[in-house]
Order: structure tokens, then C-alpha cells, then sequence
């Protein structure tokens, strides 16, 4: 009996989870910046999601449970990242909308790909992570928070604060490439 329970709780997860599998491979890339370490990583969060599988909630967000379990694989595997809570100066206060130069309209500009996605290699993690969850996993705020396991106030903080540093990267790696630099 424990053994089919088992069979049809590995059915439940790798329905839930395989497709998933390139998206949470195209997160952990750019959180790693290594195939390799990538590859592992993502094995590393299947394993750990299976074998935690029990504790997961059927009727709740199985996408922000599995990459909360990518993430915290990623952040305990890097020094001094694990006890990271929040970025100095961060906190919950209402924020004026974006300006009308948002990230994308820069993408969409400048159309270069590389340009991109060394200024998002060079944001810090916290700024990285963000981004890309809404603008590539296309998560919502709420999935965000529940990913990150943050407040919204301060997904909406940090998600403003990445998109203004990106865009001032942007912009930097544009005019020192005008000036040769």
C-alpha cells in the first residue's frame, strides 16, 4: 500500500514538475552564469523537491514552491548569501510608477542581446533574481513574494530598484561603448 502511495505521489510531482524543467534550467543559468553548475542545480532542486513533495500543499502554487526550492539551493550554495534578507535602504513605502525608459523599451532599442545579458550578469543576485522572475518567468507579484518569501511591498521595491539599476547599466555600457572605453 505505502509503495503505491509512493508511485502515485512520483506520478503527481512529475506531472506538476517536468514541465517546468526549462524554465527553472533558464533561472538557475542565469543565477549560476555555468551550464554545468546550472545542470547541477536544477537536479539538485528536483531531488530535494521529490523528496520533499509530502510537505507540499496540493492547491498551492507548485511553481513558486519549486523555484523557492531552486533559489534557496542556489543562495546556500554561495557564502555569505544564505543570511542576505533584504538590500540597504529597502523597505515597504510606496514608489512613483516607472519612467517611460523602462528596461524592455532599452532591450527593444538597443536590440542586443549580449549587451543585456552582461548588464544582468552584473547586477547583484537579489536584483538578478527578480527580474528575472517577472520579466522572463513572467511570474506575478504574488508568485514573486511567494518565491522569494518576501513581502510584495518589497518585491515592488527591489523590482524597481533592479529595473532603474539595469536600465543605468544599460546606459553606462552604451555610452563607454560610444567613447571606446
Amino acid at each position: 500500500m505505502k509503495a503505491q502511495k509512493q508511485r502515485v505521489s512520483a506520478a503527481i510531482f512529475e506531472d506538476l514538475a517536468m514541465p517546468l524543467f526549462d524554465q527553472l534550467y533558464n533561472f538557475a543559468r542565469w543565477l549560476t552564469q555555468d551550464t554545468a553548475e546550472a545542470e547541477d542545480l536544477v537536479q539538485e532542486t528536483y531531488a530535494k523537491a521529490l523528496r520533499g513533495f509530502s510537505s507540499f500543499q496540493m492547491g498551492t502554487n507548485f511553481r513558486a514552491w519549486i523555484y523557492r526550492i531552486l533559489r534557496n539551493s542556489f543562495l546556500s550554495s554561495r557564502t555569505g548569501l544564505r543570511t542576505m534578507v533584504a538590500l540597504d535602504g529597502e523597505s515597504d513605502e510606496m514608489l512613483l510608477p516607472a519612467e517611460s525608459t523602462t528596461p524592455e523599451n532599452i532591450v527593444i532599442e538597443q536590440a542586443n542581446r549580449e549587451t543585456v545579458q552582461q548588464a544582468l550578469a552584473d547586477l547583484p543576485v537579489p536584483f538578478r533574481e527578480i527580474l528575472l522572475l517577472c520579466e522572463v518567468e513572467e511570474m506575478s507579484y504574488q508568485e514573486i513574494a511567494e518565491t522569494l518569501a518576501i513581502p510584495m511591498g518589497t518585491v515592488m521595491s527591489r523590482l524597481f530598484r533592479a529595473r532603474k539599476a539595469l536600465r543605468e547599466l544599460l546606459v553606462k555600457n552604451k555610452e563607454g561603448g560610444r567613447h571606446g572605453m
